[in-house]
């Protein structure tokens, strides 16, 4: 079964839902990049709420996330669309700590404090990006997320990310929920919204369940206290093609390019995102020459 995501109201339009279930998207990450369990977990709580937060753009709009702590994980870069779609790599893939005082994958170890959370956002027609950058307060992502929504978006919300990882590195079970409260939202709202929220333990086991996203969305909210708006396939995905990269080749000029040929009688690129590897022969490099 395809990923998907599902868009809902709650509470007679008091709150907005979002449910993610990003188990082929965060597994399809950890084969391209061969992540070991930890760094797993951290790129794929990240990949999840850069799906979650993306689901708010319109049409051609684009979102990019960067994380960046003083943990072994290093850098983690995520991209994503206004359907949901996303990709992403984290700079060091191999990293396999020891489990957490609570016995989960210690992602706080891996991000590491200080550090920040940085998000963009391209907007179809504007000029800049809308730019937005906030302080890890705990390196578990979800809280960080959750800050830089209150801080850097002023709407209150609730961030969910899990990521359940099996003994051979597969991901088990991944995805995540955002809710966000509107204005003139009542108390009594957001008190019944928190306690269901912590009493729901590891939203990745509700996952493994294998509960389908409705299901989820009455965990959330409520049974009978919902309006689903939209619900559609997510997925890994880039854009990258060879075409691409012999564009990027040409850009940065003939001696260079006249130097893979003599030196190395060819060049291989590869994708950050996606770690796909691209080959160009000593021929096909000339031909970048002779076009230039």
């Amino acid at each position: 079964m395809t990923d998907q995501i599902l868009k809902a109201v709650a509470y007679d339009g008091q709150v907005r839902v979002f449910v993610l279930d990003f188990t082929k998207t965060v597994d399809e990450a950890h084969r391209r990049h061969d992540t070991w369990h930890t760094s797993t977990a951290a790129l794929g709580r990240t990949l999840i709420a850069t799906s979650l937060l993306g689901s708010n753009l319109k049409g051609e709009d684009r979102i990019s996330v960067e994380v960046l702590g003083e943990g072994p994980a290093g850098r983690i870069v995520t991209d994503g669309d206004s359907v949901g779609n996303v990709r992403g790599y984290i700079q060091n893939p191999h990293v396999a700590l020891e489990l957490n005082g609570k016995g989960k994958l210690d992602v706080a170890g891996a991000v590491g404090l200080p550090g920040t959370l940085t998000v963009r956002k391209y907007i179809t027609g504007a000029d800049e990006p809308f730019s937005g950058q906030v302080p890890l307060i705990s390196g578990e992502l979800a809280e960080d997320f959750t800050y830089y929504m209150a801080i850097s978006e002023q709407t209150p919300s609730s961030i969910g990310l899990s990521v359940l990882v099996n003994p051979d590195e597969s991901v088990a079970a991944a995805g995540g929920f955002m809710i966000q409260v509107m204005p003139g939202a009542t108390e009594e709202t957001i008190d019944n919204l928190e306690a269901r929220i912590n009493s729901i333990g590891r939203f990745s086991d509700l996952l493994d369940q294998k509960k389908p996203l409705e299901e989820l969305l009455d965990i959330l909210v409520g049974e009978n206290n919902s309006k689903i708006l939209d619900k559609h396939e997510v997925a890994f995905y880039c854009p990258c093609s060879k075409e691409r990269f012999a564009k990027s080749l040409k850009m940065i000029g003939n001696d260079e390019i006249n130097a893979m040929i003599e030196e190395d009688h060819g060049a291989e690129l590869v994708c950050h995102y996606c770690n796909e590897h691209y080959q160009f022969t000593e021929d096909e490099l000339k031909a970048l020459v002779v076009e230039g």
